[in-house]
């Protein structure tokens, strides 16, 4: 078993895919409560890996330990300790947001499902339209609803996969406050994101995936370190579009 401080480990990680190796031998170490974030280009294995790690996906040699528990040996207890939120929505689009949450407890043999599909239906935003088919969702509306889904029964460790993609601005933010929630209430956080800022705002501590291996993997004050000091310019503050466009909306809001 793991220290308890330690949600997660990956040692000698290996994977290809025919003749095409993704990853070389991956190596780090995620620790409980943290929000650990995953970057790397298009095609560098962050899915390989967050597949690997939920147990979707047999690796071809190295070993990993989720939640205490080997991925290969102990899959059934890593799944029960675990949520996934993948790059793209999972919902069923036939029955009503509401529907989605309550089968999901269900299907964890969660007491209480209507309380909980209830709770989490507000605390992302989309209580009006609980008891409207997900298919006349909107995709923003299902990304929230599909990472609502992720959290019903508040699992140890959470996967997320590019979980913002898609999202408003504004989401986006609010998205956030849920992330360092969890994060400060003993769940452990496994990102990938393409926003660098995302990672900046949120990880505990961040690692590069680059050509199959971990090139870089720290803090994001130590990774700056790395890099040589930038030269002081006085320069005027200029907002960004994204400060823009939330100063908008929330002026729009209390007109």
């Amino acid at each position: 078993m793991l220290q308890n401080d330690i949600a997660i480990s990956v040692e000698g990680l290996k994977k290809s895919y025919k003749s095409v190796a993704v990853l070389k031998g991956v190596d780090f170490e995620v620790k409980t409560g943290s929000i650990f974030a995953l970057l790397g280009s298009n095609g560098a294995g962050k899915t390989t890996i967050v597949k690997i790690l939920s147990t979707l996906l047999k690796q071809d040699s190295g070993n990993a330990l989720v939640n205490g528990f080997d991925i290969v040996l102990n899959s059934d207890s890593v799944r029960q300790s675990i949520s996934l939120t993948g790059q793209f929505a999972a919902v069923d689009e036939i029955l009503t947001g509401k529907e989605n949450l309550i089968m999901i407890a269900k299907l964890r043999h969660l007491s209480k499902p209507v309380e909980i599909a209830e709770n989490l239906l507000i605390r992302f935003g989309i209580s009006d339209a609980a008891d409207r088919r997900v298919s006349a969702y909107s995709g923003g509306m299902r990304r929230r609803l599909d990472i609502a889904m992720s959290l019903v029964g508040d699992p140890q460790i959470v996967f997320l996969d590019e979980p913002t993609t898609g999202l408003d601005p504004e989401v986006r933010i609010e998205f956030w406050k849920v992330i360092k929630e969890l994060s400060s209430n003993g769940t452990t956080v496994f990102l990938t994101t393409q926003y660098l800022d995302e990672a900046e705002h949120l990880a505990d501590r961040i690692a590069i995936l680059h050509e199959g291996r971990i090139v870089v993997s720290g803090t994001f004050l130590g990774l700056k370190k790395l890099f040589p000091k930038s030269k002081v310019e006085y320069i005027e503050k200029q907002p960004t579009l994204e400060e823009i466009f939330l100063a908008i909306i929330n002026k729009k809001g209390e007109d």
